[in-house]
Order: C-alpha cells, then sequence, then structure tokens
C-alpha cells in the first residue's frame, strides 16, 4: 500500500514537472495571419449603413455588383454548371461565407419541354448543382436551400430556343438576418 502512495506521488510530481510553458530562448514567434470576416474575400460584412429599402445589403441589388446577377444558365438537358458561371457562383460563396446571417433559395427551372416529372427533378438537379458548389466553397449548408419549380416559372413564354435556354437556369434569392429579403 505504501509503494503504491509513494508511486502515486511520483507520478504527481512527474507531471506537475511536465509545464505548458515553451522554454525562453525559443526566439520572436512566426507572425500570425488576420482572418476577419472580410479579410482577403473583397467582400464587406453587411452593416445597417449599406442595406436598400428591399433589406438587402446594396452589393446584392446594385447592377455594377457581380452579385446582382443571380441566375446559372444550363444547356438542355443538362445540370452541370459552365465555366463561365462559376466565378459567378464563387462570389455568391464569398458573400455568403463574410455573411453567414444571411441565407439562400435556390430554384432549379426548366423549359416548357418534357413531362412534369422530368422537368421537376431536372430542376432539382440544377438548383442541387449551385447548392454542392456553393457548399464545396465554404457556405454553410444551412444557409442554402434548393428547390425546383420545373416549367412552373418561366422567364420567357415564347417558344422559341432563345427563350427556352432562358428559362433552363437556378436564381438565387437571399433573405437576410432579419428575416427581409426576396424569400
Amino acid at each position: 500500500m505504501n509503494k503504491l502512495i509513494v508511486s502515486l506521488f511520483a507520478i504527481a510530481a512527474l507531471l506537475a514537472g511536465c509545464g505548458n510553458n515553451p522554454p525562453a530562448d525559443q526566439g520572436p514567434a512566426a507572425p500570425v495571419e488576420s482572418r476577419g470576416a472580410d479579410s482577403g474575400t473583397g467582400v464587406a460584412k453587411v452593416t445597417v449603413d449599406n442595406v436598400d429599402s428591399s433589406g438587402l445589403p446594396r452589393e446584392l441589388t446594385d447592377p455594377k455588383s457581380i452579385l446582382s446577377k443571380r441566375s446559372i444558365y444550363f444547356d438542355l438537358d443538362k445540370y452541370d454548371i459552365k465555366d463561365e458561371y462559376k466565378d459567378l457562383v464563387a462570389a455568391h460563396a464569398k458573400f455568403l461565407n463574410a455573411n453567414r446571417g444571411f441565407k439562400v433559395l435556390l430554384q432549379g427551372n426548366t423549359d416548357e419541354r418534357g413531362s412534369r416529372e422530368y422537368n421537376l427533378s431536372l430542376g432539382q438537379k440544377r438548383a442541387d448543382a449551385v447548392k454542392k458548389s456553393l457548399i464545396l466553397l465554404g457556405v454553410k449548408e444551412d444557409q442554402v436551400e434548393s428547390v425546383s419549380l420545373g416549367k412552373e416559372k418561366p422567364s420567357c413564354t415564347e417558344s422559341t430556343e432563345d427563350c427556352w435556354s432562358k428559362n433552363r437556369r437556378a436564381d438565387i434569392l437571399y433573405k437576410g438576418p432579419s428575416g427581409k429579403g426576396e424569400f
């Protein structure tokens, strides 16, 4: 029993000697990079001063801003994001990463051709493709919801290829932390 007590004290003394303090002769510490919400992203954190009457930040509504572009267009029967829209998706990801209180609703759309079931499925795949890209770029999953509208919300109603190409899209709708926004 005495040997056990002596052993416990020896272990406790040994552990007490192993402190967390680094040796004093290590020299200066390595510099640490500052990573604030807007550091290096080129996207400012939203404040009350830069919000317009819709409740959305001006950078989302200013036609000069890439963030005012909210539609990603797809080829016929496709749901892969074209190279020409990857920068647009990345810009929205940067905004959402800098402003975690914002949420987006991604609405997948199709042209009028195809059955209702096919178009709902394709629209969902388009919305999910954009969602997956945003999440891969660091956006939190709870900031993004994807739904399919199929052919129910056309932006153009003529039966021409030019018009159909405008309907094959995923739209990005924003809602701010205050609950104001587009959905």
